[in-house]
């Protein structure tokens, strides 16, 4: 996988068409979902997405004059930087504001993507053209916001508090509860199979300790090397790799401590308590910041949990 600092220009243009496309469809949908009882919301998003058709047309045009009519297509999932959001269709039905911050978080995306992307252009046109697309961004008055309270240009609306916060939530926290959820899960195997093979609570408690700091070690240089926050906008690479590093050991060390019990048999029985607690919190976790159904979460949770406890016991028994 490509990482966006190693994308050519005609790589960048191929990108830039692709986006502008699938934010067309996004705000499409938006629109004939909103069509029957909210007719004069729809038509914003209409006019949203026929200015995101505009300005792949734009796109197009260029890259068909520089490099022929062949265009790959490489989306924003395909490379490595790009914030990763689950597609607007596969979401539960959203409401009119869940709508509008899509919309918001989109647009900021795309300013940042093309100010960054103009600044590595050598071609003076293609230069031209992305500055031109990023100045569109900045300046003219959000559709999106009209369904709102508030007309705000898009470079006003990052050093904006409610925006900020929207952004912050989801390019920064998410990966300390990633690795809150990894640190819960991947311990238990190590852990129980330690109590049960031992019978030592502080032995087990060791194992608890070493599987946990090793894991939140793993995870935070997974998350500070995936990208460079640039272009992504997710902040310094060394505090997200704390946050994802530090909530991973937190993680594992929740049902770790109680082996700090002299008695095996009540450590193991409030560790396990404890277990079930934390997955009962991470399936939470996932509904209420990952659009997840609770259900659908709880039983994935509680399944996958299962699964890596009893493989941590069997193998503590064996």
């Amino acid at each position: 996988m490509k990482s966006f600092a190693e994308l050519t220009e005609r790589e960048l243009l191929a990108l830039a068409i692709a986006s502008e496309d699938e934010d067309a469809r996004a705000y499409a949908g938006f629109g004939h979902a909103l069509l029957e009882n909210f007719p004069a919301s729809a038509a914003v998003f209409a006019e949203m997405a026929e200015e995101e058709h505009e300005h792949r047309r734009w796109l197009t045009d260029l890259y068909q004059k520089r490099f022929g009519d062949f265009i790959p297509l490489i989306r924003r999932a395909d490379i490595k930087g790009f914030v990763k959001h689950k597609p607007a269709w596969a979401i539960a039905p959203m409401n009119i504001a869940e709508m509008r911050q899509r919309a918001e978080v989109i647009e900021l995306e795309n300013y940042r993507f093309y100010k960054q992307a103009a600044a590595r252009a050598m071609d003076p046109a293609i230069k031209a053209l992305l500055l031109k697309l990023a100045e569109a961004e900045k300046t003219h008055e959000s559709r999106a916001a009209q369904l709102g309270d508030r007309l705000v240009p898009a470079d006003v609306k990052i050093e904006e508090g409610d925006a900020k916060e929207r952004l912050f939530l989801l390019e920064v926290v998410q990966p300390g509860l990633v690795g809150l959820m990894d640190g819960s899960v991947s311990t238990l195997a190590p852990l129980f199979a330690a109590a049960f093979a031992t019978q030592n609570t502080w032995e087990t408690f060791l194992v608890g300790i070493a599987a946990s700091v090793g894991a939140g070690i793993s995870m935070g240089f997974a998350e500070g090397l995936s990208d460079d926050g640039k272009l992504t906008g997710r902040g310094r690479p060394v505090i997200r790799g704390l946050a994802s590093g530090i909530m991973t050991a937190v993680g594992g060390l929740g049902h770790t401590l109680p082996y700090l019990i002299p008695d095996f048999n009540v450590a193991t029985w409030i560790a396990v308590a404890v277990v079930f607690i934390e997955l009962w919190v991470i399936a939470w976790v996932r509904y209420k910041f990952m659009d997840t159904p609770f259900i659908k979460a709880a039983l994935q949770i509680a399944l996958g949990g299962l699964l890596v406890f009893l493989t941590g016991v069997l193998i503590g028994s064996a």
